[in-house]
């Protein structure tokens, strides 16, 4: 079986967004937080089979790699 290929996620809130990383094969991941000061924050995540229910459910849209890739190297 191949690599499993992340998938990202986007939610943009009234005064910040949140970018998230999901790796399908085992639940893992990346939340980023910009802030509206430009600072963005980095939490790794482990998630639970229901995540792309749940982010759905939240509103959240796919995003673009590169977006979340820039993010992540300002974190």
């Amino acid at each position: 079986m191949g690599k499993a290929i992340a998938q990202y996620f986007k939610r943009i809130f009234d005064d910040y967004q949140v970018l998230v990383m999901v790796n399908p094969s085992d639940y893992t991941g990346t939340e980023l937080i910009l802030h509206p000061d430009g600072k963005v924050e980095k939490t790794e995540m482990t998630f639970d089979e229901e995540i792309f229910e749940d982010l759905a459910e939240d509103e959240f849209k796919p995003c673009s790699p590169l977006e979340f890739q820039l993010l992540l190297a300002k974190s």
